[in-house]
């Protein structure tokens, strides 16, 4: 019995927070989108499935099929106790909705008319030029766009050779730090005689 008190006091708290006040003013309104977002935040504090019947009424009138018909789905699945009625309602709403949604499907998949075979190929018309007194001839220019320069390959690029000549002073620099160009062994001395090292 406390549980069902305390439910509908939420039920009755709900009814009258303002932000749900807000949500169906902007859904009166036309604001859509902003009553859409209103009615998601109460839905996921409260997971009271009559906002998912808002939410999606507002995908519907945003014109967002499937999701419209999603939300429909899952309140329906949720919501207990409903009326034959309401359920007859949001029922005729997912329809219409599959409705747009082929609606849509099918004119995206309408090819657009081609030309008949053998017929030339439409060209941009060019304005003809207005007619002149004298009788030299006209010369009409058209802009063509030209082709992209060419790739330049990596080895013609100032930056490959610029790698390639100081990985070159590295390996000598280290070759002359560990000695590789210093000979001691065997060294003959000034004396005559082989060198200590």
């Amino acid at each position: 019995m406390a549980f069902a008190l305390a439910l509908g006091a939420t039920r009755a708290g709900a009814a009258t927070d303002p932000r749900e006040i807000k949500a169906r003013e902007d859904f009166a309104a036309g604001r859509f989108q902003d009553a859409l977002d209103i009615f998601a935040r109460l839905y996921a504090e409260s997971l009271h499935p009559n906002y998912l019947r808002n939410i999606g009424r507002c995908y519907q009138k945003l014109g967002q099929p499937e999701r419209a018909i999603d939300t429909f789905h899952d309140y329906l699945h949720k919501a207990k106790g409903i009326g034959a009625d309401e359920k007859d309602e949001i029922e005729g709403y997912i329809k219409e909705m599959e409705d747009l949604k082929r609606e849509r499907e099918g004119a995206a998949q309408v090819p657009a008319p081609e030309a008949p075979a053998g017929a030339p190929a439409a060209l941009p018309a060019v304005p003809e030029p207005a007619p002149s007194s004298s009788s030299a001839p006209q010369v009409v220019v058209v802009n063509t766009p030209s082709p992209p320069p060419a790739e330049t390959p990596v080895y013609a690029k100032w930056w490959f050779w610029t790698l390639i000549g100081g990985a070159v002073a590295a390996g000598v620099a280290v070759a002359a730090a560990a000695g590789a160009f210093t000979r001691t062994q065997n060294a003959v001395c000034p004396s005559g005689f082989d060198c200590p090292r």
